[in-house]
């Protein structure tokens, strides 16, 4: 760290601190926030999310839609039944997965305008 990004004189204004500090969100509210964030930060899981987006899909479907073997997909699925973004449903040998809230969409395209603005 420069000499530049530190205070030369240390005057702390604790009205501004404290006021900051009851506005801020609590550790396990960020904590919840880092790991979606870490679950969307794989491009092989917003795919199959994307995906999702247009109706329950098996695995053998996501596998032939993305180009990625089954036992790929079904792990990356593992990760987003864990972290509630998607669900599944049996019907008889097969599995079918579907997205639990399609806020999720949300997020990812407010992710991709940001991306998109530099």
């Amino acid at each position: 760290m420069s000499s530049n990004d530190v205070c030369e004189i240390k005057s702390i204004r604790t009205d501004i601190v404290d006021d900051i500090a009851h506005k801020m969100k609590d550790d396990d509210i960020i904590q919840k926030t880092c790991n979606l964030f870490k679950i969307l930060g794989d491009a092989n899981r917003v795919k199959i999310i994307l995906a999702l987006q247009y109706g329950e899909l098996c695995v053998c479907e996501l596998s032939l839609l993305l180009d990625m073997s089954q036992s790929s997909i079904s792990h990356q699925l593992r990760h987003l039944r864990n972290s509630n973004i998607v669900k599944f449903r049996k019907e008889n040998k097969q599995i079918f997965y579907s997205l639990i809230d399609e806020e999720i969409l949300n997020i990812l395209e407010e992710g991709e305008e940001y991306a998109n603005q530099s």
